[in-house]
């Protein structure tokens, strides 16, 4: 026994030994950096813009630098990324922008800012040339921006106009005997619909339609002016999928070279009047943004401006880069609000929304600190339900053409299997007190008692929701009630109808800000800061490798997404302002 003792305790030793060796690594490359190389950017050098790794605003920052070595977020956001764009614009060792074979995860909103970051980069002189063996219309829509846009001879282009699929369970749920109970406000809360109905309402049918026809015409009226082809013409070129060869985009004028990669290649030497046979400088884009953040550290200007990040799905607690939790919003809000040098907050919304009450809590917090310090709103991708609510009562919003927002509505679903119990013989029997004793059961039929009061709770938030916004944006309830029911918009649309202020980017929502606080000379700061525990990094080990890699590796990216979408749905509780459906436009 005194033998295995001394075994178990080299062992455990051993590991002990191992696992601080290992944090004093980290520790060493926290301390000194490893980036050393990003220091100097060579004479005549190229930058290659990939998106691959990037897919949110904010890359997000952590208390603990521990977590910030393990997280398994990018180092760079894409707006640290654009802030970079513009700087290469003066930068004379950068004499170009080089997209070859981009993939990116962005949203449509996203690319309309980093597209408008390249236009504004051209206007130096400096080129902009594209490269790609395939083009989705996503990715098209980003290249078109180039001043020479290659194809491979034997690629092919994806444009014909935009779709949205939407899958209906009404019968399935009869099939099963597994039913959603469903309780909502807003005629348009079609996230519902699917549980109610087994086709699309004429609703939902409108407001879909009404997006993707805003989406697609902010998309070709950009295309319309760099390609110099007419927005009728774009959309007969759609209609008759005549880009679909490389040969039929060439003669459709949506590109202007069919070669290999290295013919592409071999054009950048000539740009930059490199021998054919040597090979140019490069620097990838997330190397030059680092390099471009470390010079930013080190501003001279007194004033601050705060950018909060306010990404993913609303739920409760801290939260994270990928999900927005009342606990690190409202401590950035009260800090940017304390703070002497921070004159003015810009609040960056990218969320389709989420919980109620949390929501709630945010928009508290906006209304607390608009009263000390002006409140810019910043839409991104979506700012939609919860996210227009933590919105509404901003000094200022500005969101871009094709972002979606509105979803002024309220819903709860409460699955229930009592159907489906009674199918295969299970019964349940109740005991209690008093008649509202018991919680809510999915193995016992719904009463209509507890229907209305929970109708009633749905119907509270509702009328709160819409006070907010009337109150946030100056108009009356009917108003807001005319022009909500959970009905999503663009932020075309919605400048029309009042829901925003102005078309613009982020960088126009922090000069508003600038503005508004009577400052020029200012820097920008940006929040939350994550407040992860020792043991929340360690969950993410083994060696390293958070518990995400490791799945998206073994499952694949498109399935990992499926997992995390199941999981949203597990973790909603209580209602939600969210919005109603999930869209990927392609």
């Amino acid at each position: 026994m005194k033998f295995l003792g001394n075994v178990l305790a080299t062992i455990i030793g051993l590991f002990i030994f191992c696992l601080l060796f290992l944090f004093g690594i980290v520790f060493i490359t926290l301390l000194f950096g490893g980036d050393s190389e990003l220091a100097t950017v060579k004479k005549n050098s190229v930058i290659e813009l990939n998106l691959s790794d990037i897919e949110n605003d904010y890359a997000g920052k952590y208390k603990d630098p521990f977590m910030s070595f393990f997280s398994d977020n990018s180092e760079v956001g894409l707006t640290d990324i654009i802030s970079a764009i513009e700087a290469a614009k003066t930068d004379n060792n950068i004499k170009g922008i080089s997209i070859v074979n981009n993939y990116s995860e962005i949203g449509m909103a996203q690319r309309k800012t980093l597209r408008d970051a390249l236009e504004n980069f051209k206007k130096s002189g400096k080129f902009i040339m594209a490269y790609a063996n395939t083009y989705s219309q996503k990715e098209y829509y980003l290249n078109s921006v180039a001043n020479t846009i290659y194809l491979n001879p034997v690629g092919d282009m994806d444009f014909k106009g935009l779709s949205s699929e939407v899958m209906f369970f009404k019968d399935l749920q009869e099939k099963t005997g597994v039913k959603m109970e469903v309780i909502r406000h807003g005629k348009y809360k079609s996230a519902v619909e699917p549980f109610l109905d087994n086709k699309m309402s004429d609703a939902n049918r409108e407001q879909i339609t009404a997006l993707l026809e805003s989406v697609w015409r902010t998309a070709v009226t950009d295309i319309s002016k760099n390609r110099n082809i007419s927005v009728t013409r774009l959309n007969e070129i759609a209609n008759g999928l005549l880009a679909r060869t490389p040969v039929l985009a060439k003669e459709n004028k949506l590109i202007d070279v069919i070669a290999y990669e290295d013919e592409y290649h071999d054009a950048i030497k000539k740009a930059l009047k490199v021998k054919k046979e040597d090979d140019y400088k490069k620097v990838s884009i997330v190397d030059y943004t680092k390099k471009h953040l470390l010079e930013s550290e080190f501003s001279e200007a007194n004033d601050q401006i705060a950018v909060i990040y306010a990404q993913g799905e609303i739920q409760s607690g801290e939260g994270d880069v990928n999900t927005i939790g009342e606990i690190s919003m409202n401590r950035s809000l009260q800090e940017a609000r304390k703070n002497k040098k921070i004159k003015a907050i810009v609040l960056r919304i990218n969320s389709p929304g989420g919980n109620a009450l949390t929501s709630d809590l945010i928009w508290r917090e906006v209304e607390l600190t608009k009263k000390v310090k002006p409140v810019v709103v910043s839409m991104g991708n979506y700012a939609a339900s919860g996210g227009y609510y933590i919105a509404c009562n901003a000094n200022q919003i500005f969101a871009e053409k094709n972002t979606i927002t509105g979803s002024i509505g309220v819903f709860g679903i409460l699955p229930n299997f009592s159907q489906l119990t009674a199918k295969i013989g299970i019964n349940i029997e109740q005991v209690k007190t008093h008649e509202n004793a018991p919680e809510y059961s999915p193995f016992v039929p719904i009463d209509d008692k507890f229907k209305a009061v929970t109708l009633e709770g749905v119907e509270h938030i509702y009328k709160t929701f819409v006070a907010h916004v009337a109150q946030g944006r100056k108009m009356t309830f009917n108003q807001v009630d005319g022009i909500a029911q959970g009905r999503v918009w663009t932020g075309e649309e919605a400048l029309k109808i009042g829901l925003v202020d102005k078309i613009g980017s982020l960088n126009d929502a922090i000069k508003a800000a600038a503005k508004m606080a009577k400052t020029n000379d200012y820097s920008t700061r940006n929040f939350p800061e994550y407040e992860k525990s020792f043991e929340d990094m360690l969950s993410k080990l083994p060696f390293g490798q958070s518990r995400e890699s490791f799945i998206k590796e073994e499952i694949g990216t498109e399935n990992f997404k499926i997992l995390e979408q199941l999981k949203r749905l597990q973790a909603r509780k209580g209602i939600q302002t969210i919005m109603p459906y999930e869209i990927n436009i392609q």
